[in-house]
């Protein structure tokens, strides 16, 4: 059948895709609810119009602090939102804009908003620096900005090298061309864009092991269909729930949390700018929380402080982002009487593909394919591994890899039609995978993803430094932390512990100046040279075997 027309009329994200013969394989008619999606979908309509209906209109959509925003009030907020950015500003479907802040209900509305304008979201970490917003800005060619005046200082210092970005918008403040004012003068009716279930609705930049990241793209039709497997089949979600988090909207397993798992199903966000695991147990025993997403990470920390604050009404606890420990299962389980529902996801494929609930939890395994996915455990020659035996895992599902602009990732990540998740997995007799490590360079640091050449690339840039490699370290609080090996220029020194110290925290403040505060080296070991092949590669591989043995010993 012939494609469906674009409601797009810039077209940059559907030109910069790769051609459909290097797409995954994606199946729609695996469960009923994917075959019958229409031709044509925009998803912020799916969300928020058809839900702000009826009863549904008057019931809490989101929850920050004391404010509470109704779906008819998120609605308002949204059609105001995309008013301002078709009429005052120009915005036609298929535009870019980033969006930057905090968890905010405003930061809900404007990525609905520009669902609705037929715009694209671009979805930005608060704590991305200047560099990393310049090459968003650069990459995906972004046109229009809509910022937490609090976090505008990077963006706007990126903004001056940009040569796309014409109309940044700041809200938060009390100035004249802010975004409030203009929301008051713009019209909550809003004629929302004639999308194709497949016109590009979102793109979320990862960390890529290259050092510069990645633009997964994702469409219409995508949003809708995470929310349609993962958190329907795995614990459901209703109008009577209320989600609480710790994880970043700007994040996409915080995204679909808070936007579209939430929205789909007509429940309650409660959105916190800070997520530590205080503030969390504080919401989950003040909102009467029932949903919780976090990290592995994060529920360890709240074990030790969870004993303080009323639990009784979480009914689901999902953790994503890292493995979870069988220790952390068993003590949450024992502390709250809810089991931890774990999930594997990647930014390729959006959301959580391999997961369990209730009594098909296996502690120390992630689970098995979430219903519309398939998952398998293969050798190089893509031969299914035995039970038991370590091989890489593939998957393939209705959401799938599309990258932005980058052949040669998109090359590498397809193969005959599934997604090459680069994760080491072992599988058993049941179809239960359990992760093992990853193929590439990412450190995996308390739920975040590193790049190591991202952060050697900027410890390069100074003085001090001739020569470093930077790897993931094992470490019981965060999983790994990111650890450079660094070699001094010439005429640097550290012999002194003094001087060492003072030079670790030099080279750490250098780091966190540039780039997001998560990345910087935890750890600074300084060497004489680092271990080199034959050919005169780094060996990281034999840096990383080195921290796992010395975890060991320790």
């Amino acid at each position: 059948m012939p494609a469906e027309a674009s409601g797009h009329a810039d077209t940059f994200a559907r030109d910069n895709l790769p051609p459909e013969s290097l797409w995954p394989e994606m199946d729609y008619g695996v469960l009923p609810e994917l075959a019958a999606y229409p031709a044509r979908i925009n998803a912020g309509a799916e969300l928020i119009d058809k839900m702000a209906q009826g009863e549904q209109a008057g019931r809490p959509a989101i929850y920050y602090g004391e404010t509470l925003l109704s779906y008819r009030d998120l609605l308002e907020s949204a059609g105001r939102i995309a008013s301002v950015l078709r009429d005052r500003f120009g915005l036609v479907p298929g535009n870019r804009v980033l969006l930057r802040a905090s968890n905010h209900p405003t930061l809900v509305a404007a990525s609905l908003a520009v669902l609705k304008a037929g715009g694209v979201v671009i979805p930005t970490m608060p704590v991305m620096r200047e560099r990393e917003l310049a090459y968003v800005l650069d990459k995906a060619r972004v046109g229009f900005a809509i910022c937490d005046e609090k976090l505008s200082a990077d963006l706007l210092a990126a903004a001056k090298s940009s040569e796309s970005l014409e109309n940044v918008v700041l809200f938060g403040g009390d100035a004249a061309g802010g975004l409030e004012a203009l929301m008051a003068e713009a019209s909550p009716a809003f004629d929302n864009a004639d999308t194709a279930a497949d016109d590009v609705a979102l793109i979320g930049f990862t960390s890529g092991s290259t050092g510069t990241p990645k633009g997964t793209v994702h469409f219409h039709r995508d949003l809708i269909a995470v929310a349609d497997t993962f958190p329907k089949y795995l614990f459901g979600l209703g109008p009577d729930d209320v989600v609480c988090g710790s994880p970043q909207i700007a994040f996409l397993y915080g995204f679909c949390a808070f936007i579209t798992d939430a929205l789909r199903f007509g429940a309650s966000s409660v959105l916190l700018e800070r997520g530590t695991p205080r503030d969390l147990l504080e919401a989950v025993e003040r909102y009467k929380g029932t949903v919780c997403f976090s990290t592995p990470s994060g529920y360890r920390q709240m074990l030790d402080i969870a004993g303080g604050y009323d639990l009784t009404s979480l009914r689901a606890c999902i953790a994503g982002g890292e493995p979870l420990e069988p220790s952390v299962f068993r003590e949450w389980r024992a502390r709250t009487g809810v089991s931890i529902i774990n999930g594997l996801g990647i930014s390729e494929l959006l959301h959580i593909f391999i997961s369990a609930s209730g009594s098909d939890v296996r502690p120390g395994k992630i689970g098995r394919a979430v219903p519309g996915y398939e998952v398998r455990v293969v050798d190089e020659e893509m031969r299914d591994a035995p039970p038991g035996e370590v091989g890489q895992m593939i998957v393939k599902g209705p959401t799938g890899c599309r990258y932005l602009d980058d052949m040669e990732r998109q090359r590498n990540y397809v193969r005959e039609g599934w997604n090459m998740t680069g994760d080491l997995c072992r599988v058993d007799a049941e179809g239960y995978i359990s992760f093992e490590a990853r193929t590439d360079d990412m450190i995996n640091t308390g739920g975040y993803n590193v790049s190591g050449l991202e952060v050697e690339a900027v410890l390069l840039e100074h003085a001090k430094v001739r020569e470093c490699a930077v790897v993931g370290s094992p470490n019981a609080a965060r999983g790994e932390i990111v650890k450079a090996f660094v070699v001094l220029s010439t005429d640097s020194r550290a012999d002194a512990p003094g001087e060492r110290d003072a030079l670790v925290q030099e080279l750490q403040d250098f780091v966190k100046a540039q780039l997001a505060p998560y990345k910087y080296p935890r750890a600074v070991e300084f060497l004489e040279s680092l271990p080199l092949t034959a050919t005169g590669k780094i060996q990281r591989g034999a840096l990383r075997k080195l921290e796992r043995e010395r975890a060991g010993a320790g």
